[in-house]
């Protein structure tokens, strides 16, 4: 039988949505961009939920109790880990950013 993961965002990861959101959306004009952006964030992370371990960890430079783990969408990266059976969301980030940094 397969584990279940249940999903948590952190509050950043909802600032970082909201500010690309609201960029791709008001910035860009493109709030029809937008809305299929965060549905295919929302499907991306519902797929992921269901073997969130299966896929290779993030060599970060910095140490992290828990591995990252990560979801590539158009130009941004969805950071993850998981503690037990917690699929933890905790960051969107452009993708030619420094990423360490943010981590």
């Amino acid at each position: 039988m397969q584990k279940k993961y249940r999903i948590n965002y952190l509050p950043i990861f909802e600032v970082d949505l909201h500010k690309t959101l609201d960029y791709i959306s008001l910035q860009l004009r493109n709030p029809l961009a937008a809305e299929e952006f965060l549905s295919e964030i929302e499907r991306a992370i519902l797929v992921r939920a269901k073997a969130p371990l299966a896929f290779e960890k993030y060599a970060a430079r910095n140490y992290h109790k828990n591995p990252y783990y990560r979801i590539y969408i158009k130009n941004y990266i969805i950071y993850y880990i998981v503690k037990e059976d917690v699929m933890e969301v905790r960051r969107l980030l452009y993708a030619k950013r420094m990423t360490d940094k943010h981590l």
